[in-house]
């Protein structure tokens, strides 16, 4: 499958936008690792190609351990590998991205803000809007994956 046309290309200010939420999560203060593991998570749910080879290729970058990438998708499955701070954020992440399903639950809810002080889970959801929207346009883009290096 080819590109269909690139957003940054075609404008620059609607990329610039979308870039300035990713700006604002990187400076929240959320912790980097589990900023990645909600990206990948996210990715995996919107079947995004370009978004988790990027995402695996920074938290690997950032230390991350492969294991805990490798059965990320199956999390609750193997509660021993996440902390319960980042259950609740992969818990929350699922919610969210598939909102049309139900909304967030309130169990869900109750597990994040149990785990997440009030701007901490404004943080968790700007995090999870905004690699939503990055996904949603890779995807429908079918941006291309970058040459391996």
């Amino acid at each position: 499958m080819s590109q269909r046309l690139s957003v940054n290309e075609v404008d620059p200010g609607a990329y610039q936008a979308v870039l300035g939420l990713e700006r604002y999560v990187r400076s929240s203060g959320l912790d980097r690792p589990l900023c990645e593991l909600i990206k990948i998570r996210a990715s995996q749910l919107n079947g995004c190609a370009f978004c988790l080879d990027m995402h695996h290729r920074d938290a690997r970058s950032e230390g991350e351990d492969q294991r805990r990438l490798d059965v990320l998708s199956a999390w609750r499955e193997a509660p021993e590998l996440y902390s319960d701070r980042e259950r609740a954020a992969l818990a929350l992440t699922e919610a969210v991205t598939e909102i049309g399903r139900g909304g967030v639950p309130d169990d869900v809810w109750t597990g994040t803000r149990q785990q997440f002080d009030e701007a901490e889970t404004v943080h968790l959801l700007m995090a999870i809007a905004t690699i939503n929207v990055w996904n949603r346009l890779a995807v429908s883009t079918r941006r291309q994956l970058p040459d391996p290096r």
